[in-house]
């Protein structure tokens, strides 16, 4: 899959969780951006200034050296504009997705793998999961870099870490937006190549 295509696709999401974030409260903070989407504070303040550059917020400064986000008539038809293309785009992941998977667990089935961790848990994992039930292959494993949720389908999630005393046959990395950086941690982690998977 093209990572142009990949980074515009993020740089959409993330301007499209701001925007939204603003849009339902204008008293939010960068900080308050941060921790509610993950994102670095860094990277908060480029997008809002970006998003005001291009007329779709105003920045307010309030008493206390503090500022209010205020989306403007075109933030409100840019948020609808994104949204729109996120879930065409996501549309068509999910196709791509579903056909990727059938033909990656039918070859791991001809190998005779049959245990299969799980390394990521955003929608693409959900749309995997679903998919492995169509098969002889045993999810015996879910590891995740960051998650807010204990638990994917009554599997806990385990850390990126611990991937190193689990027994499998093959790892399979179930993640979109965070497919590169979970693959290079697997590689750090002493993983071989040889036993990931990529679905896109």
């Amino acid at each position: 899959m093209n990572m142009g295509r990949i980074s515009a696709g993020l740089d959409s999401y993330r301007s499209l969780q701001i925007l939204d974030e603003l849009s339902q409260n204008d008293s939010l903070t960068q900080r308050d951006l941060s921790e509610r989407l993950g994102i670095a504070l860094g990277l908060v303040n480029s997008y809002i200034k970006n998003l005001a550059a291009k007329g779709y917020i105003t920045v307010t400064t309030i008493p206390r050296k503090r500022y209010t986000y205020y989306l403007t008539p075109m933030g409100f038809t840019e948020k609808t504009r994104l949204a729109y293309n996120l879930f065409q785009d996501y549309t068509r992941i999910y196709r791509e997705a579903k056909n990727n998977l059938r033909t990656l667990f039918q070859e791991l089935a001809e190998k005779d793998f049959q245990r299969i961790v799980f390394a990521g848990t955003d929608e693409v994992a959900e749309i995997a999961y679903l998919t492995i039930q169509e098969t002889t292959l045993k999810l015996v494993g879910v590891i995740d870099s960051s998650t807010e949720r204990p638990f994917f389908f009554g599997a806990k999630i385990r850390p990126l870490h611990e991937i190193s005393g689990m027994q499998f046959d093959c790892i399979i990395v179930t993640s979109y937006l965070n497919r590169e950086k979970i693959h290079q941690s697997l590689i750090h982690q002493g993983i071989h190549e040889r036993n990931i998977r990529m679905i896109f």
